[in-house]
């Protein structure tokens, strides 16, 4: 199929490697053009801008940083899809948006899903994320041919709308960061008790954070948060729109938005979300 990729982040550019591994015509665009020099180099075919890439594409497959990003890229620009093209939409947005999204491409002749993934960039390089896919059914079964390239296929789950596929994101980046704010205080509580590190992790795995610790703890121990698997600007920028969605008061998403803002303004959001549990 003729494919344009718009968004070419950590997760954008290992998703499109198996787009062109698997055969498919990718042609690919992205604010800041080293990112595309290098899909460039795969094979994708580089556009000068969205409204370029998306020219006789079958499916269009955005991977932005958030809704306000797929706004302005495709709402306000009028971003010329073809009638009757598969818009698939992988950025984390709200509930509320992937409605609005929707709504745009019905008035466009467009047919929109919403496909969030859950997983970082190690599992995306292997094609073994899980992969959620919300919308019309005839869409959600066209979509999946695509989205399978990078997914478990036990792990993937329908919605019968985009609005669900969004909700259930949020839901998984919900628990991730308190998963990661209970490692965060684990540690803390071990270190004030007399407790090293090690120490500390040695006893999670007894625990029910015992993924996350064996996911993070490494990292933690190492100090070194440069290898981003999930930076920590996406994930707060993921609680917010937790935040603005829920109908109730989410105290334990409010510590740990407030835990990434503090390293987002101390100049850390590049660096993986597990920056939190730094010592301080």
């Amino acid at each position: 199929m003729d494919i344009a990729f718009l968004g070419l982040g950590r997760m954008g550019r290992e998703l499109v490697t198996h787009l062109i591994d698997n055969g498919h015509r990718v042609t690919a665009w992205n604010r800041s053009p080293e990112p595309a020099e290098a899909v460039g180099r795969r094979g994708a075919r580089i556009a000068p801008s969205a409204a370029a890439a998306v020219e006789a594409a079958d499916v269009v497959i955005t991977v932005l940083f958030g809704p306000e990003a797929v706004r302005e890229t495709v709402m306000e620009s009028s971003l010329p899809i073809p009638v009757g093209a598969l818009w698939v939409d992988i950025t984390t947005v709200a509930p509320s948006d992937a409605a609005d999204f929707a709504a745009w491409a019905a008035d466009a002749g467009v047919r929109y899903v919403h496909s969030p993934v859950v997983g970082s960039l190690a599992p995306a390089r292997a094609g073994s994320l899980a992969v959620l896919i919300g919308g019309e059914h005839d869409a959600v079964r066209d979509a999946r041919g695509v989205v399978a390239l990078w997914a478990d296929p036990d792990k993937i789950r329908t919605f019968d709308s985009p609005e669900k596929a969004a909700a259930a994101k949020l839901v998984a980046n919900l628990a991730l960061a308190i998963s990661m704010e209970a490692l965060t205080e684990s540690l803390r509580l071990g270190r004030a008790g007399g407790l090293s590190t090690d120490e500390v992790l040695s006893m999670l795995p007894l625990t029910t954070i015992a993924p996350i610790a064996g996911m993070k703890g490494p990292v933690v121990a190492s100090g070194d948060f440069d290898d981003t698997q999930f930076s920590a600007a996406l994930l707060a920028k993921d609680l917010r729109l937790m935040i603005a969605t829920a109908d109730a008061p989410l105290p334990a998403a409010a510590l740990v938005a407030a835990e990434l803002q503090r390293a987002v303004d101390a100049g850390l959001g590049d660096k993986d979300f597990s920056v939190i549990a730094r010592d301080r």
